[in-house]
């Protein structure tokens, strides 16, 4: 499993190093998909270096800027990758640094191992979920070892939650209604609620570091949104559940849309008729 997501972080910051390139230049090539969403040639430049590792490894991809390929394939795949170029293109179009690139690897629609790079901050995520084991480092000269990665001194280990505060993550681009009033209800069983606010897959980031306790998000995501996030904090003990379910997110589906979801902190307990928002 290490050797795979070796190649999946070499994949990363390979990527995240065009994207960065792009984005200091100003020249985004800037369209609009047909779903409405922004693309830029720092996604399809993102997409084609991660294709081109990923492809190395015989294992089929998903790929929010590959062609989507139907279910009648996928639905015999055991394994497959599941990728975002380039997870927070608004927040790239802003220029507030708040973006990623995400890769996962699925297991029988299990995420199994999930990288996460921030190209400008160079925080490199990782985490292998069989292992129960999640890392963070810096990306310079240094840590381009790769026989370091898995060192100890990289580990992940969440902080001890303050039992008197929750942290709750919310994103920058989608505030609604039914977060605004999960947030309410938040409030009658903790008195002390503080918001913090993060663009793309960071938000699963600051779960599984235990510098936010929940991230409630009640607005449509694709599988390749939170795939990656979804392993580190599996990695490290913590949920990516369902709102209608309260199981665990599952991937490879014959649709690839996400239903609403809740990433939480184990030490928090849901009360149900939050999920009725």
């Amino acid at each position: 499993m290490n050797n795979l997501l070796r190649i999946a972080i070499d994949a990363t910051i390979k990527a995240g190093a065009k994207i960065e390139d792009i984005y200091n230049s100003h020249d985004f090539e800037l369209k609009i998909k047909p779903d409405s969403s922004p693309l830029t040639k720092a996604d399809i430049a993102a997409n084609n270096i991660i294709n081109s590792f990923l492809s190395t490894t015989s294992i089929p991809i998903i790929s929010e800027e590959n062609k989507e390929i139907d279910f009648e394939i996928r639905k015999h795949w055991d394994m497959c990758w599941i990728v975002d170029p380039l997870d927070g293109t608004k927040e790239f179009l802003r220029k507030n640094g708040e973006f990623t690139v995400n890769i996962a690897l699925v297991l029988h629609g299990k995420p199994i191992l999930g990288v996460v790079f921030c190209p400008i901050s160079k925080e490199l995520f990782y985490g292998n979920v069989p292992d129960k084991k999640a890392y963070k480092l810096i990306v310079c000269e240094e840590s381009l070892q790769r026989e370091n990665w898995f060192e100890d001194i990289y580990r992940m280990i969440p902080k001890k939650r303050d039992a008197a505060v929750v942290k709750l993550v919310g994103s920058r681009s989608h505030m609604n209604d039914s977060t605004l009033g999960f947030m309410t209800a938040l409030r009658t069983q903790y008195p002390s609620v503080k918001i913090l606010s993060k663009g793309s897959s960071l938000k699963f980031c600051l779960i599984a570091e235990g510098n936010a306790d929940i991230y409630p998000r009640f607005a449509p995501t694709m599988e390749w949104d939170t795939a990656a996030g979804q392993a580190i904090c599996e990695a490290v003990g913590f949920h990516v559940l369902s709102k209608t379910t309260l199981l665990d997110l599952t991937y490879n589906k014959p649709n690839l849309l996400n239903s609403d979801f809740i990433v939480v902190n184990n030490t928090i307990t849901l009360d149900k008729k939050w999920m009725r928002i």
